[in-house]
């Protein structure tokens, strides 16, 4: 089953500081929709016969792996390359917390080192990648996180976005400030976290 992100309603508008920073890019909001008709036979059989992706009604897929929503979409283009979209939603900071209010200063810093941090996500791709656009925005409070590449050779692409989507959660696990008290998914990740590194359960960030 595809894994959706789901978390408790956040605090009060009046708590949160200024409204969500504007975005000069257009990013649809949920559910993303892709015309059958467009989607490439090749996209398709390539993400079909990775056993960690399932494919939407609309087309898209998305991985089963991570905790955090991932999903993978492609279009045709001139050359025998395909454009490809993997997009990663994870939830702001503010809306993870539970507890408590996240002031500005604090929120704003946490978002501008975790966009800056994601720019080495071709790092984590065995392939020799480069995104033509890299963008992270904040929208229904999520940070979204969204990669464009081309590439010719479809049956690659599976395995590089399962990689990427893994570094990004990778990365915002890494960064999570510590003081707070946090809601699933990130609780969860958290303690997991901890476990495998034998320690306790107290506050703290992800060790590195």
């Amino acid at each position: 089953m595809l894994k959706s992100f789901a978390v408790a309603p956040a605090a009060d508008d009046s708590t949160r500081g200024p409204a969500p920073r504007a975005s000069t890019r257009f990013f649809p909001s949920r559910p993303y929709t892709t015309s059958m008709t467009e989607t490439p036979d090749r996209f398709v059989r390539a993400f079909e016969a990775h056993e960690a992706f399932e494919r939407a009604d609309d087309g898209w897929f998305g991985l089963t792996t991570t905790r955090f929503g991932a999903r993978v979409t492609a279009t045709g283009t001139d050359e025998w390359a395909l454009r490809y979209t993997v997009t990663v939603r994870a939830p702001m900071l503010s809306t993870a917390v539970v507890g408590e209010a996240v002031g500005p200063a604090v929120e704003e810093g946490w978002f501008d080192t975790y966009e800056l941090r994601l720019e080495d996500t071709d790092m984590a791709v065995r392939q020799d990648v480069a995104f033509d656009d890299y963008r992270l925005v904040e929208e229904a409070d999520d940070a979204v996180a969204v990669f464009e590449f081309e590439w010719e050779n479809a049956d690659h692409v599976p395995e590089m976005a399962k990689s990427m989507t893994e570094y990004v959660e990778g990365t915002y696990m890494e960064g999570i400030v510590p003081g707070y008290e946090y809601r699933p998914p990130v609780s969860e990740l958290l303690s997991r976290a901890r476990s495998g590194a034998g320690e306790d359960d107290s506050s703290g960030p992800m060790p590195l």
